[in-house]
């Protein structure tokens, strides 16, 4: 028991020294941001712009090789493909969560992922050379089985390493780079830049070089210390590993800290996915990240990033400026989670998740008014910018960045990751979803299908306000003593 009291005292106490922004700790979130949640953010857009090109590409290489031309409907299911590909291969990737970050590591696996991306790269980039459109298909399921893994490790690895009062900022450092990559495509997908006849294999290709520098600096940050102590049984190991992320030696109320979440998990052992759906003692949390990674893609925000061209072009911008006006969209995305690192630990999560919410159900709602009147009220088409505009800001600083967060902060760690495995396959299931309805909604409902979305902000936001608490500035242990009460199951503490 005194051991628990020594842990409890560290964790209000002991703050100020132990949760500083380390060089080591600021060095190794960059390095796995960059390398892993960059390139997700990378290849969600990287299509949009070189679309025309890579269909002529497909069209020409059918040709030569059957010496037809490709039928139209031929034509749209390939380009279907090639994107729903991406969120299909994600889904493969969460699949692969639970049993790579238990034997690997968590360092272990972004290292291993890097290969996937590698590859896919060089696939991409060589396509037009080797006369094959099939071979950019399948990287494509290869690079969502890449961002699958790291959309769900990189949170996780982070949220592990950080000091529990700076774990909501390092945590919004993923979704902040996804951001990044989303913007970078955009500029280098400018006509002017790669989107074109002749760049776009290069454009496809630059996504291994993150990858790259990843395989060659990650090796020299430590692994987890979290798995290091209560996976792998090696104190002396997490040990050193906290030392150097935190800057200084006394790390004994960390490790403590540790040890009372092993005592507290040994009679349950490692969660597999299915132990985790049977187990009362995780209900809720379970049910959360299932709405709130639902609710995050199913808001329809690939709805509006894959349709916000034909939006402006809607709105009557000119089709030469629809470019820029998309950048300047990425532009105000990477701003806005820029903003919710530095705010996310002075208003916590559920402020965030809330305001997000509302935000982007208020933007759906009059969205859909915009759309229906831009063709009699002039003023309109300018509305419907405002309210895309609006959507972004409030999913940006909410629903985008902090359902990941939250995962690695409402379960301890042996069932973490099987809770970032059936979160990432909600997550990327819901993705796939709306890549594929979203046209058959939009030719069917028109400008209503953003009712749909509105409906969907509203209900996600009622549920994270009756149901998911603050977590900000608490240890693992605390959230999972409030989660407790609301299971109503006791802790297993009389054992400490």
């Amino acid at each position: 028991m005194k051991l628990k009291g020594r842990g409890q005292e560290s964790s209000e106490g002991s703050e100020g020294a132990k949760g500083k922004m380390t060089l080591p700790l600021a060095l190794v979130a960059l390095i796995s941001a960059f390398g892993s949640s960059f390139q997700y953010g990378y290849n969600v857009s990287v299509i949009n712009s070189p679309a025309p090109y890579m269909q002529d590409f497909y069209n020409k290489t059918y040709l030569d090789r059957t010496g037809a031309p490709m039928e139209g409907s031929f034509q749209t299911l390939l380009w279907s493909l090639t994107v729903s590909m991406f969120p299909l291969g994600g889904l493969f990737g969460s699949l692969m969560v639970w049993p790579m970050v238990n034997n690997c590591g968590r360092k272990g696996t972004l290292l291993i992922n890097n290969l996937f991306s590698i590859a896919a790269a060089v696939l991409m980039g060589t396509s037009e050379l080797a006369k094959t459109f099939e071979v950019i298909i399948l990287s494509r399921v290869v690079m969502g089985i890449f961002a699958g893994l790291a959309s769900n490790v990189v949170p996780m690895f982070l949220g592990e390493m950080s000091p529990k009062n700076l774990r909501g900022a390092i945590g919004v450092v993923p979704q902040l780079f996804i951001t990044i990559g989303i913007l970078a495509a955009q500029i280098l997908g400018l006509h002017s830049i790669l989107g074109n006849a002749h760049g776009w294999p290069v454009l496809l290709g630059l996504t291994g070089i993150p990858s790259l520098l990843q395989l060659l600096t990650l090796p020299f940050f430590p692994e987890s210390p979290r798995y290091l102590l209560i996976q792998k049984g090696n104190e002396e190991q997490a040990r050193k590993a906290l030392q150097r992320l935190r800057g200084h030696e006394d790390v004994d109320d960390e490790i403590q800290e540790m040890y009372q979440e092993d005592r507290s998990e040994k009679e349950e052992g490692q969660f597999s996915v299915l132990s985790l759906f049977t187990f009362k003692g995780l209900r809720w949390q379970l049910i959360s990240i299932i709405v709130m990674m639902a609710g995050q893609q199913l808001s329809g925000v690939n709805g509006v990033f894959y349709y916000a061209d034909r939006i402006f072009e809607s709105a009557g911008v000119a089709s030469s400026s629809i470019q820029y006006v998309t950048v300047s969209i990425g532009a105000i995305n990477v701003v806005m989670t820029l903003l919710a690192v530095f705010i996310v630990e002075s208003l916590g999560r559920r402020i965030l998740l809330l305001a997000g919410f509302l935000l982007c159900s208020v933007s759906c709602a009059v969205l859909t008014l915009a759309l229906n009147l831009q063709n009699t009220v002039s003023w309109m088409s300018y509305l419907s910018i405002v309210c895309v505009i609006a959507y972004i800001i409030g999913h940006a600083i909410g629903p985008s960045p902090i359902p990941a967060v939250m995962i690695t902060e409402m379960f301890l760690q042996s069932s973490r990751p099987a809770a970032f495995m059936v979160g990432g396959s909600v997550h990327w299931l819901s993705n796939f979803t709306v890549g594929l309805v979203f046209l058959y909604m939009e030719a069917g409902l028109g400008p209503y299908s953003f009712l749909i979305f509105c409906a969907i902000c509203v209900a996600t936001m009622l549920y994270i306000f009756f149901v998911v608490p603050e977590t900000k500035n608490k240890t693992f242990m605390e959230i999972n003593r409030i989660m407790a009460k609301r299971n109503k199951v006791e802790i297993q503490e009389s054992k400490e």
